[in-house]
């Protein structure tokens, strides 16, 4: 949702991005062009879109005042599938790689990107998260593990769940800088306290029928 209250979203089946305003309660296609696969999107201060060509292995630039596409391509080939996108304190982005099994990271001033490969094999990063410090927070939802990277030294650290048989898919973080995922196998709510290193979790009412996926914190 951009400041002015326009909403965007993509459709990743047929390859569009496309905007709502809840003024005129009007619609806006983009055409990302065939094959784009876009997974999620982002709105930078000036209004232009960032999305992840999930299918192609690039990031886009959409300037909705043009239409006019820019494709950032992943430097590996490997890095064929851009999940999630989240900005930095800085205007950059970070982003998860989830079938290439990287985080990455693209510096907006002159659009290089960097990929970190995560060490556990099929580790999916899917969910992730930017704290105070610009430190990115990733769930590892092929694994029972979070992750983070330190953005000085790019080195990328593996935290384990207390469950072995844990999924963690989306992560969200609180004010007080605390880690929240959810289990998206087991049907629980966690909570990783970067002070403490400690983890504490609570199981969801269904159990396992939950399938948590995503969540959001409020102003509270």
């Amino acid at each position: 949702v951009e400041s002015d209250g326009t909403v965007w979203f993509v459709g990743q089946r047929s390859d569009y991005a496309a905007s709502f305003d809840p003024e005129t309660r009007k619609f806006k296609y983009f055409d990302l062009g065939e094959g784009a696969g876009p997974h999620n999107l982002i709105v930078d201060p000036e209004g232009i879109v960032w999305f992840a060509g999930n299918r192609q292995g690039y990031i886009g630039r959409l300037d909705p005042a043009d239409g006019k596409i820019t494709k950032v391509p992943m430097p590996n080939p490997a890095a064929r599938d851009p999940h999630t996108l989240v900005f930095d304190g800085n205007g950059d982005i970070w982003f998860t790689v989830q079938g290439g099994n990287f985080v990455g990271k693209l510096t907006m001033t002159d659009e290089s990107v960097q990929l970190v490969p995560v060490p556990t094999s099929g580790s999916r990063p899917y969910g992730i998260v930017i704290d105070k410090t610009d430190r990115p927070w990733i769930a590892l939802f092929g694994t029972n593990k979070l992750a983070t990277v330190d953005p000085e030294t790019m080195e990328l650290r593996e935290l384990e769940l207390p469950r072995k048989d844990a999924r963690p898919r989306r992560i969200g973080i609180t004010p007080d800088q605390k880690i929240w995922y959810v289990d998206y196998r087991g049907g629980f709510l966690g909570r990783f306290d970067q002070g403490s290193e400690e983890f504490k979790e609570w199981p969801m009412p269904s159990g396992t029928r939950s399938r948590p996926y995503g969540m959001a914190v409020d102003a509270d």
